[in-house]
């Protein structure tokens, strides 16, 4: 990990550093966007024949029949999961499924005046789950049944009825999570070519209407494209963590870092301190963890970074600035200043990857600087807020001269006329035949 101070001749190089990270994002993408608008041109063009064609070159399937995994398969991986590990799958959904709830918002209709200083008008909002979603599960350098988790049961919460998991090569485990879960269609597809299919539908694969789910860049690069056709919940980067620290345990901060950078060689590790000493004493600890850790070691070698800030507040602005994926802090007293972090976790005790597995909150996060904008993935990425209002008679002569107006200072006559209408209408009366 390369050390650097913002006081003295390291002040500059440390000014610089922070800026080129606040700049960090999708320039990657550009590498892969040529081949991936193809595939994802040829799927929308051409269907069911350029999906399994790209299937069968990518993900080994021969024919429409090997590309859904059947309810007997998933059945079958979950019958053959060691105990143990099936036990810590109910304990982790059981987790997330509570913290959904718990987010999820409801409807509100309030009549004539409590949400309306106007007597004479309701307004309120309807909470309706989305129709139908994909959920994008990694298989690669290691399987992620967590991910199933993660995005399908928020979905579930929010009364989502048509739940669709893709994953290339999908680990036991990640099948047999779907079994928990029950989820009835399941593909075993990847890369682009399933973002596509997704996003457009073709015979095997019907469309959805948004996908959720973290991915390698092709994944990445084909969400971002599909993205003005179909919703996506955010571009999701290299893994990211920051401890910002002035009492932590310099073993634990190690760890955390190793843990995380362990996901990618290009996984981006910060510890921010004024203290020289803990500093110091991270660089030695994170060195000697990621001895036999060769992903983690390299991630470190090319982003781990340690920075001796000049003050407290300092320290507490660089990080808000990095606006991180994962945020270790020391105490809650810390969060009043926390502004910008997709996850945060507060003291000694909380490990980040109890956060990846089984805290509750979502471990789908926003990388790349764009936790300033948003948070980790949750059940409200799943529901469609509708507001709603409903004008009387009385509502209308309140507050429609004003609205009339508005509308003419705009040169909308129409809009004007819609609204004067009303108020020169009188009340129906009901006759007799």
């Amino acid at each position: 990990m390369k050390l650097i101070r913002t006081k003295g001749r390291g002040a500059r190089a440390a000014a610089e550093t922070l800026a080129a990270l606040e700049r960090r994002g999708g320039a990657a993408l550009d590498t892969v966007l040529p081949a991936v608008k193809r595939i994802v041109a040829d799927v929308r063009r051409r269907g069911d024949r350029a999906l399994l064609g790209y299937a069968a070159e990518f993900d080994k399937l021969s024919g429409p029949e090997a590309l859904r995994v059947t309810p007997e398969e998933m059945a079958a991986a979950w019958k053959a999961l060691d105990p143990a590990i099936g036990e810590a799958l109910r304990t982790a959904a059981a987790q997330i499924r509570a913290f959904a709830k718990r987010q999820l918002p409801k409807s509100n209709i309030s009549r004539f005046g409590s949400a309306s200083p106007v007597r004479g008008l309701t307004t309120g909002q309807l909470v309706r789950p989305l129709a139908s979603v994909g959920c994008y599960v990694p298989s690669g350098r290691h399987p992620l049944p967590s991910t199933l988790l993660m995005t399908a049961i928020p979905a579930q919460v929010a009364g989502v009825k048509r739940i669709v998991a893709v994953s290339p090569r999908p680990a036991p485990e990640t099948l047999a999570a779907a079994h928990l879960l029950g989820i009835q269609e399941f593909y075993r597809v990847g890369g682009a070519h399933a973002v596509a299919a997704l996003a457009y539908g073709t015979a095997s694969l019907p469309r959805v209407d948004k996908i959720v789910g973290p991915g390698n860049l092709y994944v990445t690069a084909a969400k971002k494209l599909v993205a003005f056709d179909c919703a996506i919940d955010m571009l999701a980067g290299p893994t990211e963590i920051v401890v910002t620290s002035e009492r932590g345990h310099a073993a634990e901060i190690a760890s955390d870092l190793v843990a995380q950078a362990e996901h990618d060689p290009a996984a981006l590790a910060i510890f921010i301190t004024t203290r020289e000493d803990l500093a110091q004493a991270v660089v030695a600890e994170t060195k000697m963890r990621s001895r036999e850790n060769p992903v983690a070691r390299e991630a470190l070698k090319r982003n781990g970074l340690v920075i001796v800030a000049s003050s407290a507040e300092e320290a507490r602005m660089m990080t808000n600035r990095l606006a991180a994926e994962h945020l270790t802090v020391d105490a809650a007293s810390d969060l009043e200043w926390v502004e910008n972090a997709g996850s945060v976790f507060v003291g000694r005790w909380s490990a980040q990857p109890m956060g990846d597995y089984i805290s509750g909150p979502n471990h789908t996060l926003p990388t790349g600087g764009m936790a300033r904008v948003r948070g980790g993935l949750s059940v409200n990425d799943f529901v469609k807020l509708i507001t709603v209002q409903e004008y009387t008679a009385e509502g209308v002569r309140a507050l429609g001269s004003k609205a009339a107006l508005l509308a003419e200072a705009e040169g909308l006559i129409g809009h004007a006329e819609a609204i004067r209408v009303r108020l020169g209408a009188k009340p129906h009366k009901t006759t007799s035949s």
